[in-house]
């Protein structure tokens, strides 16, 4: 046997619009019976008063009196009190005896008969209302007297009958209906076009559902770590989850939401990238301590929305792809000296087959003794491994693009001065890109070389790279650390990034980085990092002789090798 299944719960938009309607239908139907009630009261009222004016009328009037001096009364007054109610629109009026015989009725077959109700206190001179069933049915009727030198001559009694003011209520309660139904109907009109708009907004889901997304929406949010911005169409920021809030460095309680992306302190090109009115894609971007692969794409439907951004830290990809640059280098270094090496032997093999072997033996010792004098330069200068390393690896590569690479005289770093705080993956994009920038600078120039220091100066660490290139111009001095900015030619993957990276790793451990011109026409790059430690005692080191050990195993394996 097949379960039927469940209907699905009405969208959001249709519950609203049956809780509309049902709303609207019951506040009409509370108005309607208020109204109904309130008019079969002020109806009943309404007649009390006419035939009170009634009756007042024909008691007052001369010619009523004077009829009843006459010998047969009935003869004038039941025409008069025909035309009377006719006129006035009441359903009796009866004129009568003090004692209560009648000498006008409707239905001529009751004159000379008894009045049917109360007549006790008009006779005694007052006039009221009450509501009687005589011989037309229940109706509203006044009784007053006619009096005349102090003495009651007659009564009249005028009344309504409680049917006709029914029918007046009933014709009154068909109108307020009428109107309430056309209220209704539009109401319903304008109710169903608001949720029609609702449904489309909601798509149709229900609120369960609804709810749903909004526990799915907050959960990813905060779960994705990939940063997530989303502006309006007035470029003010209408969501941002956790991850942008850090990649962007705007903190976890600040709060952003509402402000314009001018506003938030962002880098000029990062901030000009999110305010673009066409999207981008994975373009690379610096803040203070990051480097952000931006992506941007505006929404639309019909008209421009907003503009969703998703934000990816590619801070260590950069960092790994200089050192894939660094390693890759130095592999195309070693394989160049590998195969100059190997001409080098041919060289000596030739030359002992040739009996030639004291030339064959000087020019071998040449060879070893200008390797290791290249060794020797760099470790007795620098013998902290990480640069030693970096700097023997760019030396290679700038001897094979024909710029000479050296050593200051005054260099001089020791192993285990550098904090735990500047790790040496910081140490290579500094002083790594500053070399690679220098060497393209310096290529082609008379006498190219470029010339390195490394030292201690007081707490603080100097990184100094000057060259003989064409230097930088003045006027370039600040853009040169901009992202993008580069005088040489852009190939496919772009420039510009290797100084802003500087100038990031340098900012981010809170030194400074200048440029300045050289005194052999060249670019003088210095960067300047404080060697404060975090007290875990690796930054305790001096420029004395506590780097000798680290000398000698750098000169022991240049002899091994």
């Amino acid at each position: 046997m097949r379960i039927p299944a469940l209907p699905r719960p009405r969208s959001l938009a249709g519950q609203l619009f049956a809780m509309q309607a049902v709303l609207l239908a019951l506040v009409v139907a509370g108005y309607a019976l208020f109204a109904y009630i309130s008019n079969q009261g002020q109806a009943e009222e309404a007649a009390r008063r006419q035939a009170t004016a009634v009756a007042r009328s024909v008691a007052d009037a001369p010619s009523v009196r004077e009829a009843i001096r006459t010998p047969d009364p009935s003869a004038e007054l039941q025409p008069y009190a025909l035309r009377v109610q006719k006129d006035t629109g009441v359903d009796f009026v009866t004129i009568m005896t003090p004692g209560g015989i009648r000498w006008t009725h409707p239905n001529p077959r009751q004159i000379g008969r008894p009045f049917l109700g109360n007549i006790a206190r008009a006779q005694r001179g007052d006039t009221f209302t009450e509501t009687y069933t005589g011989t037309l049915g229940p109706s509203v009727r006044a009784v007053t007297p006619i009096e005349e030198d102090g003495r009651v001559i007659g009564l009249v009694s005028a009344g309504i009958k409680v049917e006709s003011i029914s029918e007046r209520v009933r014709e009154q309660v068909v109108a307020l209906f009428s109107v309430a139904a056309g209220v209704l109907v539009l109401g319903a009109v304008g109710t169903y076009v608001i949720n029609a708009k609702l449904r489309r907004h909601t798509h149709g889901m229900n609120a369960t559902e609804l709810s749903r997304m909004h526990d799915y929406h907050q959960a990813a949010l905060h779960a994705v770590r990939e940063g997530l911005l989303m502006l309006d169409a007035q470029r003010r920021v209408a969501l941002i989850n956790d991850g942008g809030r850090e990649l962007l460095g705007l903190g976890g309680e600040e709060d952003v939401v509402g402000r314009p992306v001018a506003d938030l302190g962002l880098p000029a090109p990062l901030t000009g990238a999110l305010l673009a009115s066409e999207p981008r894609v994975d373009e690379v971007h610096l803040t203070a301590s990051r480097v952000l692969m931006v992506n941007t794409s505006p929404v639309s439907g019909g008209e421009r929305r907003g503009t969703v951004v998703t934000l990816r830290d590619v801070t260590e990809l950069q960092a790994l792809m200089g050192e894939l640059d660094f390693e890759r280098g130095f592999t195309q270094a070693l394989r160049a000296q590998a195969h100059e090496a190997a001409n080098r032997l041919h060289t000596v093999v030739s030359l002992i087959e040739l009996g030639r072997s004291e030339e064959a033996v000087e020019f071998a010792t040449a060879e070893l003794e200008l390797a290791q004098a290249l060794t020797d330069q760099v470790v007795s200068a620098v013998s902290e491994p990480v640069l030693a390393a970096l700097l023997l690896g760019k030396t290679a590569q700038a001897n094979e693009r024909g710029v000479e690479l050296v050593m200051s005289e005054d260099s001089g770093l020791d192993d285990g001065l550098l904090p735990r705080n500047l790790p040496p993956r910081d140490l290579v994009t500094i002083l790594g890109n500053l070399v690679d920038n220098a060497v393209d600078a310096a290529r082609g120039s008379p006498r190219a070389r470029v010339t390195v220091t490394a030292r201690t100066q007081g707490t603080e660490l100097v990184l100094r790279v000057a060259d003989t290139g064409p230097g930088v111009d003045p006027a370039h001095a600040d853009l040169v650390f901009r992202h993008g900015f580069s005088t040489k030619p852009a190939p496919s993957g772009g420039r510009g990034l290797g100084l802003a990276l500087v100038r990031q790793t340098v900012l981010r451990h809170g030194g400074t980085l200048t440029v300045a011109q050289g005194e052999e026409g060249g670019a003088v790059f210095e960067a300047r990092l404080p060697l404060e430690d975090d007290g875990a005692g690796r930054g305790s080191g001096n420029s004395g002789n506590s780097g000798n050990s680290g000398d000698k195993a750098w000169r022991t394996a240049g002899q091994k090798a």
